[in-house]
């Protein structure tokens, strides 16, 4: 984790994590309703109200306030922070795991957790085969560090991330809207292109060959003949020849299934009914190549139509309805047949018309795939913004500090003395062996600041380490090291990231010699 503001402090999640959820099984209460909040429920933002009987496990409670990270496939980001709470009890299934503390406020954890620092940690070590059965391990996730900005610091982010995240998911929203706004605008295109007082006429009588393609095994060889394919056939009815494979053919071959200049191919076959009837106009890069046998080649009497023109035709609204309706199988395969094919009705302007009508259609088409394509552009720069502004926000550089804000140590010294003050009732606790990622508990001779000079960009604790000679427990390292545990953390944090020691799990060792 990067250099924090001064203000700030590091420490592991399970060290501020006070979160600690109860079992309940709601099928001992069944008539009583609760608020569950569960992992299929949290894309529709509203936990579950469901009776008892209707959950079919053991859950555990939470509070309003507790954030909510999700166990399963951790690469869909799912934070949920629990809401009010009303008359039901609230509960959440054993696929989250609970985050509740006095020093981190909710929203400022749950933007965290949605950050891509806290998701890259969290999906690297995940459990599993793959996909939906992989699972973050919240024995893992204790570990990782949350850094801790002063509390009102924390307000004024978490706000600060209400709003341009607002906007920036706006921004995202309208961008969504523009393909279906483009593919309207195309088809007004295509339908005005199409339709005049003009003469009836059908494929069939416009056409001087159409035939299926060949059947013959093709594959990604050196020699031999390129075999167009539906892969082949790219949108607004160009043909894209990047993938090509190829087959060797005699001559006999060559000369029946040949592609022209003007040639239009039309895909015959397809699990996708909106890709039947699909057109690629075959331009004079592609003639010589042949065609595989998904596709039928369509070859116009260029004395009655202009082939350009006929692809319009085949991808106007009403002959789209017609083609999608004759293809339509309940068996998986859509297919539609050469006579199918020829039967489909069109209206034929002058071929003069039919020129005419086609420049300016292509010039719309044209402007269509242009703003398209900046908008996808400007789309990708959007989805950027949300992780780099999350990011920007826990580097502390998204709102400015205020040199009168109780920093984040004060507040954690605050808890700490307050958890382990004294009481009647209790008992001292054992003291547990702390791993080297989590926090010293026991006090410790505080004569030194991270603001000295020997001590703040440079590679103190290593030091110490050198000097100690072995790997060295943190309880340990933090008693030599004379800091205050706030400043200890904030020091180990970037001497660990700067690769001057190695956190060994356990143990942390000097990685090299001060620089």
């Amino acid at each position: 984790m990067s250099e924090l503001p001064d203000s700030w402090t590091v420490l592991p999640i399970g060290e501020v994590n006070q979160f600690t959820g109860s079992t309940l099984n709601p099928a001992t209460r069944p008539d009583e309703i609760f608020e569950l909040y569960s992992v299929p429920s949290f894309p529709t933002g509203s936990p579950e109200r469901l009776r008892g009987s209707a959950i079919g496990s053991t859950k555990q409670t939470v509070l309003p306030g507790d954030v909510l990270i999700s166990k399963i496939n951790p690469r869909i980001n799912r934070v949920w922070t629990v809401g009010p709470k009303g008359s039901e009890v609230q509960i959440a299934s054993s696929e989250w795991i609970g985050f509740r503390s006095g020093a981190v406020q909710p929203a400022f954890a749950n933007y965290y957790f949605k950050s891509p620092d806290f998701r890259e940690i969290l999906c690297s070590e995940v459990a599993g085969v793959g996909g939906s059965l992989t699972r973050a391990q919240p024995k893992r996730v204790i570990e990782y560090p949350i850094p801790i900005a002063p509390a009102a610091e924390q307000t004024r982010i978490a706000n600060q991330l209400e709003t341009l995240l607002a906007r920036i998911q706006s921004c995202n929203d309208r961008f969504d809207a523009i393909p279906a706004l483009l593919k309207r605008f195309r088809q007004a295109v295509y339908a005005a292109a199409t339709t005049g007082p003009w003469e009836p006429s059908t494929i069939g009588a416009i056409s001087v060959d159409l035939r299926y393609g060949t059947s013959k095994k093709c594959d990604y060889i050196p020699t031999g003949t390129g075999v167009l394919r539906i892969p082949n056939i790219a949108e607004q009815g160009r043909i894209d020849v990047t993938d090509l494979k190829r087959a060797e053919f005699d001559a006999n071959e060559l000369q029946k299934l040949a592609l022209m200049e003007g040639d239009l191919l039309v895909i015959r076959s397809n699990g996708s009914v909106e890709l039947v009837g699909k057109t690629g106009l075959v331009t004079e890069k592609e003639s010589g190549l042949l065609f595989a046998g998904y596709l039928m080649r369509l070859r116009v009497d260029r004395t009655m139509a202009v082939p350009a023109f006929i692809q319009l035709c085949l991808s106007a609204p009403l002959q789209r309805e017609y083609i999608e309706r004759t293809a339509k199988s309940t068996s998986g395969v859509n297919n539609l047949n050469a006579e199918e094919l020829r039967s489909l009705p069109l209206l034929l302007p002058p071929l003069s018309e039919q020129t005419e009508i086609v420049r300016r259609a292509k010039a719309l088409l044209a402007l269509a795939d242009r703003i398209e394509a900046r908008a996808n552009a400007a789309r990708t720069q959007a989805q950027r913004l949300s992780p780099l502004v999350l990011a920007k926000a826990f580097r502390g550089e998204l709102v400015q500090q205020d040199p009168q804000d109780e920093p984040a140590s004060a507040l954690l010294e605050r808890i700490v003395s307050q958890r382990t003050a004294p009481t009647a009732k209790k008992q001292p606790r054992t003291p547990r062996q702390t791993r080297a990622s989590r926090a010293p508990k026991e006090a410790a001779a505080v004569t030194k600041s991270r603001q000295d000079e020997d001590v703040k960009g440079k590679p103190y604790l290593a030091d110490h380490l050198r000097r100690l000679g072995v790997p060295t427990t943190a309880e340990a390292l933090f008693k030599a090291s004379e800091l205050p545990i706030a400043d200890f953390y904030k020091q180990l944090a970037w001497e660990v990231a700067q690769g001057h020691i190695a956190d060994g799990g356990t143990t942390l060792e000097a990685r090299h010699a001060a620089g």
